[in-house]
């Protein structure tokens, strides 16, 4: 595959992240979209929740084995190296899309709701801040290569990869984790919680509490004594520091 076609294919994979990504938030909070966690053809509540169970499972299988270093690196002798994280995602985008076209809402019973109009503003500011620390996070640990453009760039350009480096730029230095930790913000603060969207928010807690353990296992041996020490002093998901 040629640094052009390596390039435009890795910013296809961008742009559909992207509008994955959108959907995502609209999906879990049920706006403006068509078919959400909570919105579509009715089933048998048993049926539903094997279904909605299996998706998730085909998510976190997909997400954690296409992530691990021993699948990448068989893999990049499939693929070139350049587009080995443009496929990741693309991957990734149709899970996602199989999940947001075959989940079965499950809409009672209601697990919680809130009326009172401070609670409900309050739960959505929650729901829109997490998405905020999610988008923020890509940032600070370089955007562009967490959705495979940077790599697909530097092949155009004909250069090398960087050597990957341990930093803990801003949010990073509070938690080891503020994308996940995002993720679950907005997961959980809606002001409807449908047996449903429970089953959504379970399962997609349980994916990345097993996910980190996955990754700060390849993080410790890429990194060493750095991440160990890092570990330790920071926490995983809720704001911690301290010094040794």
């Amino acid at each position: 595959m040629g640094g052009f076609i390596s390039f435009l294919y890795g910013l296809a994979a961008y742009a559909a992240s992207l509008v994955t990504l959108l959907y995502m938030i609209g999906f879990s909070g049920n706006l403006l979209v068509p078919k959400s966690v909570d919105i579509g053809a009715d089933a048998p509540w048993a049926q539903a929740v094997v279904i909605d169970v299996l998706l998730l499972t085909l998510f976190g299988i997909q997400h954690s084995v296409m992530a691990r270093r021993g699948f990448k690196r068989w893999w990049t002798r499939v693929v070139p190296p350049a587009v080995e994280r443009s496929t990741y995602v693309v991957a990734t985008c149709i899970v996602l899309a199989l999940m947001f076209r075959f989940w079965m809402p499950i809409e009672a019973p209601v697990v919680w709701q809130v009326e009172n109009r401070a609670g409900v503003a309050l739960l959505w500011s929650v729901f829109g801040l997490g998405w905020v620390v999610v988008l923020v996070s890509t940032f600070l640990i370089n955007h562009f290569e967490l959705f495979g453009l940077q790599q697909v760039f530097v092949r155009l350009k004909g250069r090398a990869l960087p050597e990957a480096r341990f930093a803990t730029p801003l949010l990073y230095r509070f938690v080891r984790h503020p994308l996940y930790a995002g993720l679950l913000l907005s997961f959980w603060s809606v002001p409807l919680m449908t047996v449903g969207h429970l089953v959504f928010a379970v399962g997609s807690s349980a994916y990345i509490l097993i996910g980190i353990a996955f990754e700060e296992r390849d993080l410790l041996r890429q990194f060493g004594e750095r991440y160990r020490r890092y570990r330790a002093e920071v926490g995983m998901l809720v704001p911690r520091r301290s010094r040794s």
